[in-house]
């Protein structure tokens, strides 16, 4: 990982004091530092190996890897189409591309900020991939826009109401040290492959993928991946400051400079397939466009209830909730355990704060009509580049809020410049695997399923699911019951009807 070597303090060993907090995390690379500031203090910017220029490096990083969001939800939550027309729910209704755009940068930068403020940790947030297909989906077949966005708002309070109770973070430190260092793992690999989509080298195919264009690393865009993930790759084993963001601007300006002479276009659809995946590099006509947030505050809260019946509205605010809270579960541990943030359980000390506003974006988030906003497994690309800390929070929500007035210049980084990112930070995240015991099937196959099924599933909840439900019976199966919290047996539980949910909506 790029800077292993400690930040040049000018500290000697006189100047080190326990004073620190207590729940610092203790790394394995030298004794605590005193704290030089206040802003040191409050972030912990010394304690965790860290320096003000490293928070705020890393904040940049982790906002170019997860930018492509103020573009690519507004295309998913006006294009979908299931009969009515693209973007268009039951009763007709639509939502404007532009005002998506510019109310997901402004959830995301607010909730990031107080992210950075109040959980000290460099986790960002923004509008849950996956999660804003389930909703437009949902708002084409059985609810109206409003009334979609009324149940997640309503998914977001009742998770919120779970981390004052406190029970989200008992569920979190429920989930034994070999899945949570299974779900790093696994987080490290559906990371390299959200990389390796989003910059075309997989594509859907027969009978399941396929490599590049019609086997082959056909085309330009491909080409500007190669030449960032070999660049990224160079930098990082050289231990370059900042490698990763280096890597995505170097990459970006080669791929504005391809687009400029060989005038490529999108891929849309089996359309061009040699053209750019989703954001074409080039320089914008206009620079500042005035943000449209005339979205926020359009929810109907019960809504739904009243359209589709109280249970069927139950079961999808379930669904939600369960794809919110365990995503988050996964996704603190993969960027805690990058950062080594985690304590020796495997834990996040003080993650209590972080999982209220986790929560509470969920439900700004549907209130501002944009889906259920998360934390982000793109933080890993901070954390890489060397964030530690809240302060690379407010960097990265910072430039979101300022990203609702430039949403041109946003556009200019494609998919291929940012994509190599994730499948180096993919790199890093794998080598928790030396963690994982080895001689104990009844560990082995649940640590697997997990691993497995988040890369082949395209979900973090669903590898999470397999590996709890599978750890309760195969430790039961070996006769070790008492290595089962007893909070496992509820979340097992949990994760068979969320598994079962198809089913179970049909009977109802």
């Amino acid at each position: 990982m790029p800077e292993q070597s400690h930040p040049t303090t000018g500290d000697t060993p006189a100047d080190v004091s326990a004073a620190t907090s207590a729940t610092t995390p203790r790394r394995s690379d030298g004794p605590r530092i005193r704290p030089r500031n206040g802003l040191d203090r409050y972030f912990e910017i010394s304690a965790r190996r860290s320096t003000v220029a490293r928070e705020l490096r890393g904040g940049l990083t982790t906002f170019f890897t997860m930018a492509y969001i103020v573009i690519l939800n507004p295309i998913i939550l006006t294009t979908i189409d299931t009969g009515n027309g693209p973007g268009v729910d039951v009763t007709g209704g639509s939502l404007s591309f532009a005002s998506v755009a510019a109310v997901t940068a402004l959830i995301a930068g607010v909730m990031t900020i107080l992210m950075g403020v109040v959980g000290r940790y460099p986790f960002a947030l923004a509008t849950g991939l996956g999660i804003n297909a389930v909703v437009a989906v949902y708002a084409a077949t059985q609810l109206s826009w409003p009334e979609i966005m009324g149940l997640v708002v309503l998914e977001g309070l009742l998770i919120t109401v779970l981390v004052l109770t406190g029970f989200r973070k008992a569920v979190f430190e429920a989930i034994p040290p070999q899945l949570k260092t299974a779900i790093a793992v696994g987080i490290g690999f559906f990371l390299t492959i959200i990389g390796l989509a989003d910059a075309g080298v997989i594509r859907p195919g027969s009978p399941l993928i396929t490599f590049g264009v019609g086997g082959q690393l056909a085309g330009w865009p491909l080409f500007v991946f190669v030449f960032g993930l070999l660049l990224m790759a160079v930098l990082v084993v050289r231990k370059v400051k900042g490698a990763l963001l280096i890597g995505i601007v170097a990459t970006t300006l080669l791929a504005i400079l391809i687009e400029a002479i060989a005038d490529i276009g999108p891929r849309i659809g089996d359309e061009n397939p040699h053209g750019w995946a989703l954001q074409v590099p080039k320089l914008p006509d206009d620079v500042v466009d005035g943000p449209d947030l005339s979205l926020i505050g359009n929810f109907s809260l019960f809504g739904g209830f009243e359209r589709i019946g109280i249970i069927a509205a139950l079961l999808i605010v379930f669904s939600i909730m369960i794809a919110d809270f365990f995503d988050t579960v996964g996704t603190v541990t993969a960027v805690g355990a990058e950062g080594g943030l985690l304590d020796e359980d495997k834990n996040l000390p003080k993650s209590q704060p972080v999982l209220l506003i986790d929560s509470l974006a969920a439900a700004a988030g549907g209130a501002g009509s944009v889906s259920s906003n998360t934390t982000y497994i793109e933080s890993t690309a901070g954390v890489a580049d060397g964030a530690r800390t809240g302060l690379a929070s407010i960097a990265t929500g910072l430039l979101f809020l300022v990203a609702m007035f430039f949403t041109p210049l946003v556009q200019m980084v494609p998919s291929e410049a940012a994509a190599p990112a994730l499948v180096i930070v993919g790199a890093l995240m794998i080598t928790q695997i030396r963690y994982l015991a080895w001689d104990d099937m009844s560990l082995v196959i649940p640590a697997f399923l997990t691993i497995a099924l988040m890369p082949f599933t395209y979900s973090i909840t669903n590898g999470i699911g397999a590996g709890v439900v599978s750890f309760v019976l195969l430790r039961l199966a070996v006769g070790r019951r008492r290595d089962i919290h007893p909070l496992m047996w509820v979340i097992a539980i949990v994760f068979v009807v969320y598994f079962a949910l198809e089913p179970i909506q049909q009977l109802v």
